[in-house]
């Protein structure tokens, strides 16, 4: 059904994703685009109704942007998600600080938009446009008090700081012309809730108590090939991590994968293995609070479900929604879907990642009486339901995945090393069992692991679990699946997931960029630090301005893909970075 023009992306149309930074604070999470246009905000939390929707063609944006002609670039302040537009003129240099306070409150959103005026006078165009309900709901009840606006959409409550003069348009819009002197500085602060609002913050202690928290949360990581990146990485994770533990896969919903293909997914949940891996990135130095979230988060889950354990949950740990779409056009070539169809899926491989998880956190003395509770369900559920169908880590149609089982060995194996000596043998004896059982039916002709008993052609997926310590770097089906994937799914540098069908690489799907990083790693896992530095520093590279990374890459288009940012996909770079700046297994 054909969607009639709204109103508004004639002023903010989307954006390539490669333009777009991130601003968030454990809660929620902004997008912010190149004209200093956020167009996307979920609030309270990350899977509420966006009140900011233009991202996905609803109404709803709130943007500061220069008055003259410009071109744009920014950057994050190191460690933080921070984000400074910088717009340069024909005539002068504009910039606009961004940030979600921080630390957050779970009910209420504060935007902070901070505007400097390094050179010369700056003329700026604000817009706010806040409608909550994706667009359905304009903003009522306006009024201004004190140069202070409050207004209600839905049912959120509105105060909005530094626009004593804006005015209110037909169109239900707070318009403001603005001129910030030589020198000087001009702040904004909007603050959004689903309760009543607390008495006002000076936007300078706002700042203060954001900047601090920031730089106390994200570690400086210097023992990396890449630190910048790491630091970037670990902040985008904490960003989309809550105060509760779980840590969103995404930011974003409907953002599509290939365009018009129908692979449209809302990511704005906890997927377990998505924090498994977050969790161990953050544990390759040490304890960290990351790794403590996500055992914490997942071990609530493991006990209260058992071995009806799901993949995802909401971040208050409670059960997906069933899919639904959005009634608004969609991010170009996609489709706006709402809640996921994991919440009827079941996954061996999540319990597998759960014990490397908790086997991490043993190793730091960090287990809990409940995690290892947990770790003893998970290798229950293992030991019953390891013959049976599974989705798989790629969420397809259930079939005997190969991947899932050596998941689970990894997993077995890890703990087995945390354990003592009568409960790492049994352990490590179903680990056997599983290992020998997958290698009977799932290896290909080659001697490399096919995906599943009667799917042949391998998949990158493969290549995690012996790093994980599945099976050894020289064991010939280690080294086998390695020259296969390599030879079968690799282009110019990105790695595919598998060969979808008989169509060249690339014309199924993009390049998926974890799997990149995970191909890092396993050359690393063979002590080929060249090749393992080739594929981590292609792989990075992907990113735009705001360096971050979505799910898939478009190697002909040299586009993003798929919702952003992508979590995993930053917790495999915090990995590997770490990881290629020390000396491999056996050297």
């Amino acid at each position: 059904m054909a969607h009639p023009p709204v109103k508004g992306w004639h002023d903010f149309p989307p954006h390539v994703l490669r333009e777009y930074a991130l601003l968030a604070d454990g809660e929620r999470g902004a997008l912010c685009g190149p004209r200093g246009d956020l167009a996307w905000l979920c609030v309270p939390g990350w899977a509420d109704d966006a009140v900011l929707s233009s991202l996905i063609g609803g109404r709803g944006v709130y943007s500061v942007s220069p008055a003259g002609t410009s071109v744009w670039g920014g950057y994050y302040e190191p460690g933080t998600l921070i984000w400074h537009n910088r717009w340069v003129g024909t005539g002068t240099v504009t910039e606009c600080r961004d940030a979600l306070a921080y630390p957050a409150d779970p009910r209420r959103a504060v935007l902070l938009r901070r505007l400097e005026a390094p050179e010369r006078d700056v003329a700026m165009h604000v817009q706010l446009d806040l409608r909550a309900s994706f667009g359905a709901e304009p903003l009522r009840e306006l009024a201004r008090n004190d140069g202070v606006w409050t207004a209600r959409t839905g049912n959120l409550s509105m105060r909005w700081t530094g626009a004593a003069d804006a005015r209110a348009d037909d169109d239900g819009r707070l318009m403001l012309e603005l001129t910030v002197p030589a020198g000087e500085r001009h702040d904004l602060v909007l603050e959004i809730s689903d309760q009543a609002l607390p008495q006002p913050v000076r936007a300078d202690d706002l700042w203060r108590a954001t900047e601090h928290t920031w730089h106390e949360a994200v570690p400086s990581l210097c023992d990396t090939v890449a630190p910048r990146d790491a630091r970037h990485a670990y902040a985008v994770l904490r960003g989309l991590t809550t105060n509760g533990g779980g840590m969103v896969a995404a930011a974003t919903l409907g953002l599509p994968e290939r365009a018009e293909a129908g692979r449209n997914y809302d990511y704005r949940y906890v997927w377990l293995r998505d924090q498994c891996y977050a969790g161990l990135a953050a544990s390759v130095a040490g304890p960290d609070p990351l790794l403590d979230d996500a055992v914490g988060f997942a071990t609530a889950r493991v006990l209260a479900h058992g071995d009806k354990l799901l993949p995802a949950y909401r971040t208050d740990g409670s059960v997906l929604p069933d899919e639904t779409v959005i009634d608004l056009p969609g991010y170009p070539g996609g489709n706006p879907v709402a809640g996921n169809h994991v919440n009827a899926q079941f996954q061996l491989d999540t319990p597998g990642e759960l014990l490397q998880l908790y086997a991490a956190a043993a190793r730091y003395d960090h287990l809990t009486a409940d995690a290892a509770r947990a770790a003893d369900l998970c290798v229950d559920l293992i030991a019953r339901r390891w013959n049976e169908l599974d989705a798989g880590v790629w969420e397809l149609h259930d079939d005997w995945w190969s991947h899932s089982r050596l998941s689970c060995v990894a997993g077995l194996r890890a703990l087995a090393g945390q354990s003592q000596p009568h409960r790492a043998a049994e352990l490590s004896g179903l680990a056997d069992k599983l290992l020998a059982e997958t290698a009977r039916r799932c290896i290909g002709p080659g001697g490399a692991w096919q995906r599943a008993p009667a799917l042949q052609g391998t998949d990158a997926a493969l290549l995690l679990p012996p790093v994980r310590g599945a099976l050894s770097p020289t064991d010939p089906r280690t080294v086998a699946t390695l020259v296969a994937v390599d030879a079968e799914l690799s282009q110019d540098g990105y790695l595919y997931r598998f060969a979808a069908d008989e169509r060249p690489l690339g014309d199924a799907e993009g390049a998926f960029l974890l799997c990149g990083f995970v191909m890092a790693l396993a050359q690393w896992h063979q002590g080929r630090r060249v090749e393992a530095f080739r594929w981590f520093e292609r792989t990075r590279a992907a990113c735009g301005p705001p360096g971050l990374l979505t799910e898939e890459y478009d190697v002909r288009q040299r586009q993003l893909r798929g919702n952003l940012p992508q979590a995993f996909v930053h917790a495999l770079l915090l990995e590997s970075g770490q990881l290629l700046a020390q000396e491999p297994p056996g050297g």
